[in-house]
């Protein structure tokens, strides 16, 4: 079969009216210089999903194959490459826009060109030895069905000390503390009101995981997009998963919307009038190297770098030196604090350090929910309030116990109020599982505890129980045995209950 015959397939699915792509006349293709070597072309094509078109030069044409994760640098993973029509020669030097309705639309550029050394071509398996500027070393294809086919590096890594993306990596921790008085030495952040994730990305493709290690990737469908944005790059990135009010602040209550909806329609329909943003502020890898031991400030030279700006994610700026200028911005614009973290510091997946502090402008407090009391009133029969905890210990050795702080009963929504009692039913226990603090109420009915919720309040009083406590929401992407009570920041602003009373289920506002 003639090239020109060959290339049926692929001028059948274009229109030569709309699309720039070159060979769609009916004629021979045109002549290319013969080349010492057969050549190749890989091409990152963002197109409604980004994938990488690897084409080898055979015959006159560019047999060709898509990849959805581009190709593989390491031998320990094979990846699928589906096999698509011939190709044209002169697409070899081919970028450009597909422009919108037609085949393959979106943009097309070239991600890697050379020559390749041909060992084995047959229908169902080709192994070849490519000479690129990226790619680099044997590689093998084969057919696995019908048009799937799976790629496979043979050499061994092109990067000797090349480090595989790592897993169940968990983030750095701040302490509650107040601005240091060396501030030149730190660079500061705004605190940013929302669920912290640790986002991994290759091949185009992200991965979301909370503190917990959760997988809350498909909860937040608009954050996609990070991938494509990303491409062929291979990198863990640290930031927090944030929802804005109509002023451009960011508001956990409304992130509420989002955070713990389960079905992808009930995703869908809150997208719209619930959007989130990412805000990325670490890079704990890149490109096979492990950016952990990296002084912040270079850390976030690299992630600077790898420009992250786009619909619904940003990369914001930090500040070195002057966190009272910072603090006090975020005071005025109604945001919940500022972090200070070490100019030097290096990144301890896992631990809370010294070299990181949060400083508040709120007081709020995460509490382990052990059991509620029956409502009163306008709540009679439903839920009127949880107990809360917090876990402490008396010494390193010894074993956490959680200590009661009181009773948290202002704050939730008719709709909140039933998800927490879908949620508590299939918990309950006929024992506390307090083991420190003040006996809670007769009447309480308890559960185990793993349940995770913040709450605002106004003060600690001096038997170690919140004062006025409001609901903010659920934290499901915390484990309880991490929540121990914070010292409060000098200057924070309490952030309880309006007053003292009756709540609207007729529990009081205060605690005991």
């Amino acid at each position: 079969m003639t090239p020109a015959n060959r290339l049926g397939a692929y001028r059948a699915k274009r229109d030569p009216e709309r699309t720039p792509e070159p060979g769609l006349e009916e004629a021979d293709p045109a002549d290319e210089p013969a080349a010492e070597r057969p050549r190749f072309v890989v091409q990152e094509h963002h197109a409604r999903r980004l994938h990488w078109d690897l084409r080898l030069e055979r015959d006159g044409v560019l047999v060709s194959w898509a990849v959805p994760k581009g190709i593989p640098p390491d031998p320990s993973e094979n990846r699928l490459a589906v096999h698509t029509e011939d190709h044209p020669l002169e697409y070899l030097h081919f970028s450009g826009e597909i422009p919108a309705g037609s085949y393959g639309a979106g943009t097309m550029t070239i991600w890697d060109q050379g020559t390749y050394e041909c060992h084995k071509f047959r229908e169902d398996e080709v192994m070849v030895t490519f000479h690129g500027e990226r790619v680099q070393g044997r590689y093998v294809l084969f057919r696995t069905r019908g048009e799937d086919w799976m790629i496979h590096r043979m050499d061994p890594p092109q990067d000797p000390d090349r480090e595989p993306l790592p897993r169940g990596l968990e983030p750095m921790r701040a302490r509650v503390g107040e601005l240091p008085p060396d501030d030149e030495r730190w660079a500061f952040e705004i605190k940013w009101d929302g669920v912290r994730a640790l986002l991994y990305a290759s091949g185009g493709r992200i991965e979301l995981t909370a503190r917990s290690g959760a997988d809350i990737t498909p909860r937040y469908p608009e954050l996609r997009g990070i991938g494509a944005a990303l491409g062929a790059r291979e990198t863990v990135i640290d930031g927090e998963v944030v929802a804005f009010d109509a002023d451009g602040r960011p508001d956990f209550g409304r992130l509420q919307r989002r955070m713990h909806l389960a079905s992808e329609s009930a995703v869908r329909r809150r997208m719209n009038d619930t959007p989130v943003a990412y805000m990325a502020f670490d890079l704990l890898h890149l490109d096979g190297r492990s950016t952990l031991d990296l002084p912040y400030a270079e850390r976030r030279e690299l992630l600077e770098g790898l420009g992250l700006e786009g619909p619904h994610w940003q990369t914001p700026a930090y500040h070195a030196g002057d966190g009272q200028a910072l603090l006090d911005a975020s005071r005025a614009r109604g945001l919940e604090g500022i972090v200070a973290k070490r100019l030097d510091s290096r990144y301890e997946p896992g631990r809370r350090c010294g070299t990181w502090l949060k400083v508040k402008n709120v007081r709020r407090q995460e509490v382990v929910v052990g059991g509620w009391l029956p409502g009163q009133g306008a709540r009679r029969g439903r839920l009127g309030a949880l107990l809360a905890g917090v876990y402490e210990s008396d010494d390193p050795d010894s074993e956490p116990r959680l200590r009661y702080v009181g009773r948290v009963g202002t704050g939730f929504s008719e709709g909140e109020l039933t998800r927490l009692s879908e949620l508590l039913d299939p918990l309950v226990r006929e024992t506390s599982p307090f083991g420190a603090g003040a006996r809670p109420p007769r009447e309480a009915t308890y559960c185990e505890p793993e349940l995770v919720a913040e709450v605002g309040f106004a003060e600690w009083t001096h038997t170690g129980t919140l004062r006025a406590p409001r609901y903010l929401g659920r934290r499901d992407d915390m484990d309880p045995r991490e929540v121990t009570r914070e010292p409060v920041s000098a200057d924070a602003q309490p952030a309880g209950a309006p007053a003292a009373g009756a709540s609207p289920g007729g529990e009081p506002a205060t605690t005991g």
